[in-house]
């Protein structure tokens, strides 16, 4: 931040503070907080819950997911929830969905400019305004959940990802994940990389960019446009997250050919965006809160999603008539092929960008070496029992 937004911040705090403190004489505290709720600062005196005299916050949360969407959208609700009850109502979110308070894709500019405080949503979101974004929740053969939560805590991408936020009057933290991804839904089998070619396809970010290299035309469309899309024949095929929240889309009512696994999106990383002002002025305890409270979300979630796509699937195999398909060798490896091609050019942006990246190829390299000996020579092993 520049000595300028600085001197603003402490500016600006100091203005809010006077005309508090004009308005408790005139109300004789009402006032406060009126000023203080649209502001996300610190509520004190009589004026909402206070733990031990201390000051309460009330905050404004945005998130780009739509009201009440099993998983994403829960999740950020529950993440507001654990956040006022582990502080004892010292800090109180209030969650918008996306189009409540700022269109989803304005989350990320509302939490930057201090009109909302803090933001839930997907970090590849943002690559408008930075490419390397992409990297802290999913980019085509990427890093699976465990690897992106070992890359960001221990293998330096916290630390990268602290320093591009900053640029834009932000800090950010992880705060759920989906876990793997699958390939989505076809109108029509694909068994070769040429299959590929003419067909409209729902895929956004990075993985509709490797589409386009395989001779797709990817399309960006919002969740709640894709059934309508499918059915109507406006596109091909269409990814989303996985079995559980793809079937309460009904996407199995109209088409049936159900790829795996998601090249794109192996283990996607959610976020909670704060206000970098407001993150500094937080209190080391209030810190600790905070990133307490978004890691159990991160975990909980995965758990979730994890059992409840394992729960979905099994129904979609065994009380619908849709095909369950991998993609081939050929097609993987083309997939691979451009996927290496989209991220160099993506590293090649600029010095930072290229920063990123070469530390998540490191983090991927060694994740592939320590998992092949580990979880996937293990999961080979379960292979060779019954049920």
């Amino acid at each position: 931040m520049s000595d300028d937004a600085k001197k603003g911040g402490v500016d600006r705090r100091q203005a809010i503070k006077a005309a508090a403190l004009v308005g408790a004489a005139a109300t004789g505290g009402a006032g406060i907080a009126g000023i203080v709720a649209s502001s996300g600062r610190r509520l004190g005196g009589g004026a909402g819950p206070a733990i031990l005299g201390k000051a309460a916050r009330r905050l404004k949360m945005v998130t780009t997911w739509p009201k009440n969407f099993p998983g994403v959208g829960t999740g950020a609700e529950r993440l507001a929830r654990r956040l006022r009850e582990s502080s004892g109502g010292r800090i109180d979110v209030t969650v918008y969905a996306a189009g409540e308070l700022v269109p989803a894709l304005a989350a990320f500019d509302a939490v930057s400019q201090g009109k909302a405080d803090l933001y839930h949503g997907a970090e590849y979101y943002w690559q408008g305004r930075s490419h390397a974004f992409n990297f802290f929740a999913a980019v085509p053969m990427g890093l699976v959940a465990n690897e992106m939560n070992a890359w960001i805590r221990f293998g330096g991408g916290q630390e990268l990802w602290d320093a591009l936020s900053a640029r834009f009057n932000l800090k950010a933290m992880p705060a759920g994940n989906t876990g793997a991804q699958l390939g989505g839904w076809f109108r029509r089998p694909v068994e070769r990389p040429e299959d590929f070619r003419g067909l409209r396809i729902r895929m956004p970010g990075l993985g509709g960019e490797v589409m386009q290299r395989l001779g797709a035309t990817p399309v960006t469309k919002a969740g709640g446009e894709l059934f309508q899309a499918l059915d109507q024949g406006n596109i091909d095929a269409t990814e989303w997250i996985g079995p559980w929240n793809d079937m309460a889309f009904a996407f199995h009512t109209i088409v049936k050919n159900y790829y795996y696994p998601g090249f794109h999106e192996p283990g996607t990383l959610l976020s909670l965006g704060i206000n970098l002002a407001l993150w500094e002025d937080f209190s080391p305890q209030e810190r600790a809160l905070v990133e307490n409270a978004a890691a159990a979300e991160t975990n909980v979630m995965l758990a979730e999603y994890e059992h409840n796509n394992a729960v979905a699937l099994e129904r979609l195999l065994t009380t619908t008539d849709v095909r369950l398909r991998r993609f081939s060798d050929a097609i993987l490896k083309r997939m691979a092929e451009a996927s290496e091609e989209v991220l160099a050019e993506v590293a090649a942006a600029d010095p930072f960008t290229r920063e990123v990246y070469d530390s998540f190829r490191r983090a991927r390299r060694l994740g592939r070496q320590w998992g092949d000996i580990s979880e996937r020579a293990f999961a080979h092993a379960r292979s060779f029992i019954g049920e």
